[in-house]
């Protein structure tokens, strides 16, 4: 509920554009301003070891609250350096909730990670697609609305934390502040190699959820047929959550460098793919936009699964918010020269090419882990 927020903005933004009168890049960095502060947040906390020092239900119940009061600052007309200044803070809060959610994750089971930690970001992909499905319920819903839903999902969420959970018996060494653990980090090839496939995930998934609504719009504006782009989008995104599920079965029973280097190759094929049918017909583009919807998330837990089970113990914390701090910061060029290369091609038709090397870059890494005898650390043997 808290990662609502992530794409309320992006969600409205012609509505939310049009009322701060930003400009087409000011629009952009509504989206990317999130990324920012995320990558921020999650490398700072990894420099300060929050993740591995603070009790996590406390950190991601006072993220999520201000997740939640500083994603409806969004209602005041703060002009676009304030909505920007609002949508990095939001960025930066949500560093507190995703990668400690994923350790949190990690204390509860040592056996079937790969299937808990994919039902978690199942959970994420769900509350990213949540903003796009409450637009879709007509267009007489005012961009307010999503806004307050978004952020009320979050403070519930607060709550959620600060009450309801508490964390597993399987615990994590506690560490303590210490600067030279990012090259602990680094000097860690197993780690670094499941970095290097995440990486590359990263570069191909948030350009995708943040511009697959301007694709289908536009593929509908030119000819494809009638849908609601909002809705589809929804749809698209939503369809993660079940990758997910299935990445995490799968994960566990043949291993995380063979999942993620499947779906990896299937999400960069329908890359390759969405552009050749983005004229229809109808079905055909469907089909292959929503196995690229199951395929481009359905991995992402893995390499965190991979991750916790490969770094120091006292470091899990650490190890996973420098991976999505990292992985965040990755995002942000991507969101930004999206758009830039369908401007440049006059259509965005051609445009989703660019993220290909996301995948080709991410799937030799994950082979190359997968022939590490470190390898054998991840879910129970399997690679």
């Amino acid at each position: 509920m808290s990662l609502m927020t992530w794409f309320s903005a992006t969600a409205v933004l012609p509505e939310l554009s049009a009322h701060l009168s930003l400009t087409a890049n000011q629009g952009a960095w509504l989206t990317n301003a999130v990324q920012l502060g995320f990558a921020v947040g999650a490398i700072g906390s990894s420099l300060l070891a929050l993740g591995d020092i603070w009790p996590l239900t406390r950190m991601m119940a006072g993220a999520a609250f201000l997740a939640g009061i500083v994603n409806l600052l969004l209602l005041v007309n703060l002009g676009a350096a304030g909505a920007i200044a609002t949508r990095f803070l939001t960025g930066v809060a949500l560093a507190g909730i995703y990668p400690p959610a994923m350790k949190f994750i990690a204390t509860w089971f040592r056996t079937g990670r790969g299937l808990a930690m994919g039902a978690m970001v199942g959970a994420l992909t769900l509350g990213s697609a949540m903003p796009h499905l409450v637009r879709a319920a007509g267009t007489g819903v005012p961009w307010e609305a999503v806004v307050i839903v978004c952020s009320f999902g979050s403070l519930i969420a607060a709550f959620i934390f600060a009450g309801m959970l508490r964390e597993g018996p399987n615990e994590f060494s506690r560490t303590v502040v210490d600067l030279r653990q990012v090259g602990a980090i680094l000097r860690n090839r197993p780690v670094m190699l499941a970095n290097t496939g995440y990486f590359g995930h990263m570069w191909e998934l948030y350009a995708m959820w943040g511009w697959f609504l301007a694709f289908a719009a536009s593929a509908e504006a030119e000819g494809l047929g009638p849908i609601n782009a909002s809705g589809f989008t929804f749809a698209v995104i939503a369809m993660g959550a079940l990758g997910c599920l299935a990445g995490g079965w799968l994960a566990d029973r043949i291993g995380r460098c063979l999942t993620t280097s499947m779906m990896m190759m299937i999400s960069g094929g329908a890359a390759l793919l969405i552009g050749l049918v983005y004229s229809g017909p109808l079905w055909l583009f469907a089909l292959v936009a929503l196995v690229w919807g199951f395929t481009i998330v359905g991995d992402s837990a893995q390499f965190s699964a991979a991750v916790s089970e490969l770094s120091e113990p006292h470091l899990v914390g650490s190890s996973l918010a420098f991976q999505m701090g990292v992985g965040f910061a990755i995002t942000i060029v991507a969101i930004w020269i999206t758009p830039l290369v369908a401007e440049f091609f006059g259509s965005w038709r051609w445009t989703f090419l660019i993220l290909v090397p996301g995948p080709a870059l991410g799937v030799p890494a994950m082979l190359a882990l997968r022939r590490h005898p470190s390898a054998r650390l991840m879910a129970g043997g399997n690679r």
